[in-house]
């Protein structure tokens, strides 16, 4: 497993393993399935592990601190996200939390909160569920709504934190790429997690994001890479998610063309959806989500695949990546 580092010298390895499954995002996932995922993911050499309090309602920091408590403090990156703190929600017993996509009980709910004391508050609490000494990288989580107590207060906190030591990088995790291109313009941060604005299907973070974050030295991780399930098969089916909904016509047609020619190369979509990613510059690792072993070594085979350039250089003659 290849690492590469950020500007500050924190070194992350190429395939990260997401956890939002341990917070049973969708249907519950089992303490033996969460725990033959990470045993799968730390075998394999994968070592930078990503959560967040939106997980389950804390229920991913739980599990994943658990299992990272089991092994060396500098011997991995964890990333985890404020912006949303976990609050008590009379009247949820005997309720789920499946409007936000987690099976658990809904005891608790998400209140925003980008203010500085609110960004402290969630880093101390992360960390009391965690059950660690420290957190390396903290990511805004989705600050799409609230960009301007994000930049007056949020990132200038997160900034102060990390200049005292009690975080190692900051940044913002976000499905777009223009605000956090703002961030980085307007203030020194680390990293930025962008999910699926950059992928073997569309590469829109080309237009400001990626450039900049080269040109400014801070690293991008990636999430998303399969497009919420587009690019996750050899052919994607017909009802294929896209952005969590049913995907367009257009883009299930781009996809085919796109598995047309990975197919003449002896490769499969979502292999070249994992690698597509890592050949910016800008890039410094790609984050996948895992709810099994067998689910998180599929991934680890996928990032192991050899991939020929000629494919890269047939997807640009027809236009399918940029040149």
């Amino acid at each position: 497993m290849q690492t590469r580092t950020l500007s500050n010298g924190l070194a992350l390895t190429e395939l990260g393993l997401g956890t939002a499954q341990f917070g049973n995002l969708y249907r519950e996932t089992t303490d033996a399935e969460a725990e033959g995922a990470f045993a799968t993911a730390w075998q394999a050499g994968i070592r930078s592990f990503d959560t967040a309090p939106h997980y389950g309602l804390g229920l991913s920091e739980r599990r994943l601190g658990a299992l990272l408590r089991t092994k060396n403090r500098d011997d991995f990156v964890l990333s985890t996200k404020a912006g949303r703190l976990l609050v008590p929600n009379p009247g949820g017993e005997g309720h789920r939390d499946t409007d936000s996509g987690y099976d658990v009980p809904a005891t608790l709910r998400r209140q925003w909160d980008f203010s500085a004391d609110g960004i402290k508050r969630s880093i101390d609490e992360s960390l009391e569920r965690l059950g660690l000494d420290r957190i390396d990288i903290v990511y805004l989580h989705d600050p799409d709504d609230h960009g301007g107590p994000a930049m007056e207060e949020a990132l200038p906190a997160l900034l102060r934190l990390r200049d005292a030591g009690v975080v190692t990088a900051i940044g913002a995790g976000m499905n777009q790429s223009a605000m956090p291109a703002e961030f980085i313009r307007r203030y020194d941060i680390d990293v930025v997690m962008l999910a699926g604005r950059y992928t073997l299907l569309e590469q829109g973070a080309l237009a400001d994001l990626m450039p900049l974050a080269v040109d400014r030295g801070v690293g991008v991780v990636i999430a998303g890479v399969y497009n919420s399930g587009l690019l996750s098969r050899d052919r994607p089916r017909s009802d294929a998610k896209y952005n969590y909904e049913t995907a367009p016509a257009e883009l299930v047609a781009r996809a085919h063309r796109i598995a047309d020619i990975c197919e003449r190369h002896g490769v499969s979509l979502p292999d070249a959806a994992v690698a597509f990613p890592l050949r910016h510059p800008a890039t410094v690792s790609v984050v996948v989500g895992g709810r099994t072993d067998e689910q998180v070594r599929g991934s680890v085979e996928r990032y192991l695949r050899p991939i020929p350039d000629a494919l890269w250089d047939d997807l640009r003659h027809e236009g399918l990546i940029p040149q």
